[in-house]
């Protein structure tokens, strides 16, 4: 994907072409540029809860893992 330098030199080459060229192709790339941008900007973790659940299911699972004496 352009976006992530994911092209070939070739189709970089082209997109940019297009870009330059397509005043209506770079409007709309930059709404996803800048969209992009925003996306990474966000800082998300999981919930106290969520944490908790995870490592309670990851307990029981080694418990039943466990050979019992």
């Amino acid at each position: 994907m352009y976006l992530y330098n994911e092209t070939s030199p070739s189709q970089t080459a082209e997109i940019k072409a297009a870009l330059e060229s397509d005043w209506s192709l770079r409007e709309k790339f930059e709404v996803i540029t800048s969209a992009q941008k925003r996306l990474e900007a966000l800082k998300m973790s999981p919930s106290q809860q969520t944490i908790d659940k995870i490592l309670n299911y990851a307990e029981k699972a080694i418990g039943e893992l466990t050979p019992q004496a």
